[in-house]
């Protein structure tokens, strides 16, 4: 008995029927027009509903990435996962570029010679090539740094999507997030991680080539 092949083989068709789908288990939601391609993305990445609660936008988050996209923007990748998971052709295309410092020589030398996690200091170093879109899918030690320097005066982000995932401080740094002043997507709770990060700029961006 020969096992049946997947009904869909061509991959738009494949996603549209995927978002398709989506749409008719979520119905009704909170999310408005810009909002939920985003959230809907992320679903899509993961499976996961409960990110349908879990995602969380301050003010005009999304048109505010969007304009920065297509203004040409430096984005700081926390790891090498979110970098890899980011549509290099689109960002280019935009006119951006996305950076990931964290396995630097220089970065690893002055985290031991600190006492730190190579998190901050990536992130640190992020910031001081002028990048201003980050994306955090791991480490939420790089997430309270950016927030601790934007309080301080140090960095004026433009767009934070803050989705750590895990269990030591991922849950808290995005709650401290949800709280700022700073215009953020995040997904609260432990849930998150770099395919989601990538996913969130993905989304992001195919509204920017709109």
């Amino acid at each position: 008995m020969m096992t049946e092949g997947p009904v869909i083989v061509k991959p738009e068709e494949i996603e549209a029927e995927s978002f398709r789908m989506i749409d008719a288990e979520v119905g009704p939601h909170q999310f408005d027009e810009q909002q939920w391609p985003v959230v809907r993305r992320i679903i899509h990445t993961t499976a996961d509903f409960s990110f349908t609660e879990a995602t969380e936008f301050s003010f005009a988050a999304v048109p505010r990435g969007i304009d920065v996209l297509r203004g040409g923007v430096k984005i700081l990748c926390d790891t090498n996962m979110v970098l890899s998971g980011i549509n290099k052709t689109r960002l280019a295309k935009l006119g951006g570029s996305a950076f990931c410092y964290v396995a630097d020589a220089d970065v690893a030398a002055a985290a031991k010679e600190q006492g730190v996690t190579r998190s901050i200091m990536a992130l640190r170093k992020g910031v001081a090539e002028g990048c201003t879109l980050f994306l955090i899918g791991n480490a939420p030690t790089a997430l309270f740094e950016l927030m601790r320097l934007a309080e301080a005066g140090e960095v004026d982000p433009a767009l934070v999507v803050g989705v750590p995932v895990g269990f030591v401080g991922a849950a808290e740094s995005k709650e401290a997030l949800y709280r700022s002043e700073l215009p953020y997507i995040c997904c609260r709770g432990r849930k998150g991680g770099s395919a989601i990060a990538a996913a969130i700029l993905n989304a992001l961006m195919l509204q920017a080539e709109a």
